[in-house]
């Protein structure tokens, strides 16, 4: 027997009644995993020191665990779809609580970079599932938009409130908890998952896509490292320019292949829809300005206004409460009402307007007057966007495609943050020499021209953030037009699912 599921006219009559501690359980362990991609950068200089890692391996800690992360999302997503979602979510947990004490026990740099990587791989299986069953556990559209609103706060402000806990942890316990942390919050989402989550076997007789596995994830994998090396060896550097060329061409091979594999890894027709597609490049576009403010920002806190890693993590604490308001108590009031490009233009609109307020910011700049204001805005803006872009591109999948749906929504996070990353601070540091070049003319003020260099880098950057997220708006504004999904919108379309 089959039962459809229901658009404007209520629940399904599956629907489960412990559905929203299902929900607290889904939040805890999407919060791990994108907390765990910033809750490092503070503790990154007390483990360098424990540890002896160079200034050159350091970046490794961060980098191991986004390659990982964003070159094995379609893998896990589509693992997900063929395995079961519950059962993929569970060994994700499982996998990361395990590399988690892996790396706060490390007695190396080796064993710390292994153990990111690690938990970079079981994050890659764990955030697909996550989403995908929040996706087939809410139907009911005003439910929905509640339950998006919670999970696009999360994904927008987890990675602000790692700054938080990485302060707190790194100097009032040890670095190591940064890490260790993660195993009682694992331990608590498994026992919560394995008495409330509900999950459909996964699909019998089905086969993983090898080829495309190896082309999608190569190529994911070698763009992103080529981001991540651009960093620190620039852009022109030869093998920055072969990664990318490499992921270029492994990706084209990928979409040819997926045009005529029986059972593709990526289904081409997630991709061809274009409200889905406009929320892949609107998410990509918007966190490549996002990330880059938050390393601008924590470098700034900490090295121009010298704060103290506590201090600089509660700063971000404003930007984390405006996310959350505007996910949890705008977006998902409205998104029933209005379309989702009413929220996501104003919303990506914002941020700029965030952007462009701390490009005033000098040496010497008021918080509570120059940087606060901005961070609202910003926050405000994020909010306003993660919600309508999580639940526009995951609504009317069918069911055995939510995994894979799932995993790009967080691909276009992921690889949106790696460039970044990337571009943002190459942007900033060639403007930060330049203004040096030009205006160090005395030996004995060359402390300031310095931190006034870097401050003149972070601004060029901000502006070319800025920039970017105004073209997501606009991509959101043109491609995503879909409406309001309480009023027949396409993309909540009813979808039938099996029953067994």
């Amino acid at each position: 027997m089959s039962v459809t599921r229901t658009g404007e006219e209520g629940p399904s009559v599956d629907t489960d009644p412990r559905r929203w501690w299902g929900l607290v359980v889904i939040a805890l362990a999407q919060l791990m995993v994108v907390l765990d991609a910033t809750i490092v950068n503070i503790a990154l200089p007390s483990a360098q020191r424990d540890l002896g890692m160079s200034d050159g391996n350091r970046q490794w800690v961060i980098t191991a665990y986004t390659l990982a992360f964003g070159g094995l999302l379609l893998l896990g997503g589509r693992i997900a779809d063929l395995v079961g979602r519950k059962r993929t979510f569970v060994a994700g947990l499982v996998g990361f609580a395990a590399a988690s004490a892996l790396g706060g026990a490390a007695i190396n740099a080796g064993m710390l970079f292994g153990a990111r990587a690690l938990q970079g791989a079981f994050a890659a299986v764990l955030a697909p599932s996550a989403l995908s069953l929040l996706t087939t556990t809410f139907t009911d559209p005003k439910e929905r938009g509640r339950a998006f609103g919670i999970y696009g706060a999360l994904a927008g402000s987890g990675a602000a409130i790692g700054f938080i806990v990485g302060g707190l942890l790194t100097e009032y316990l040890d670095w190591r908890w940064c890490l260790y942390v993660n195993v009682p919050i694992a331990l608590v989402a498994v026992l919560g998952a394995l008495a409330l989550l509900h999950d459909r076997p996964g699909r019998a007789g089905a086969r993983l896509d090898v080829p495309g596995v190896l082309l999608g994830c190569g190529g994911l994998v070698a763009i992103v490292y080529g981001f991540s090396e651009a960093e620190s060896r620039g852009w022109t550097d030869p093998m920055v320019l072969a990664l990318f060329a490499a992921g270029i061409l492994l990706l084209v091979v990928f979409v040819w292949w997926q045009s005529r594999a029986p059972m593709p890894l990526l289904p081409l027709h997630i991709v061809r829809d274009r409200n889905r597609a406009g929320c892949f490049l609107t998410m990509a576009l918007a966190v490549i300005g996002m990330f880059g403010l938050f390393l601008f920002m924590t470098y700034y806190l900490q090295a121009v206004l010298e704060y103290s890693p506590v201090k600089t993590g509660l700063a971000f604490l404003p930007l984390t409460a405006a996310i959350i308001i505007g996910s949890t108590q705008i977006s998902a009031r409205l998104l029933q009402r209005v379309p989702p490009r009413m929220l996501m233009v104003p919303g990506m609109v914002l941020a700029a307007g965030g952007m462009v307020l701390l490009t005033r910011m000098t040496t010497h700049s008021s918080y509570a007057s120059e940087i606060l204001p901005a961070l609202l805005l910003l926050g405000l803006g994020m909010g306003l966007t993660f919600m309508p872009v999580f639940a526009t591109a995951t609504a009317g999948v069918a069911p055995h495609d939510s995994g894979v749906t799932s995993a790009t929504v967080n691909t276009s996070q992921q690889v949106g943050g790696s460039i970044g990353t990337a571009l943002l601070n190459t942007i900033a540091t060639t403007s930060t020499a330049t203004y040096v070049t030009a205006h160090l003319t005395d030996l004995s003020d060359r402390t300031r021209v310095m931190r006034e260099g870097v401050v003149h880098g972070y601004t060029v950057a901000l502006w070319w953030a800025a920039g970017i997220m105004l073209l997501a708006g606009l991509i959101a504004g043109l491609m995503v037009t879909t409406k309001a999904p309480g009023h027949g919108a396409a993309a909540d379309a009813p979808v039938p699912e099996q029953v067994t």
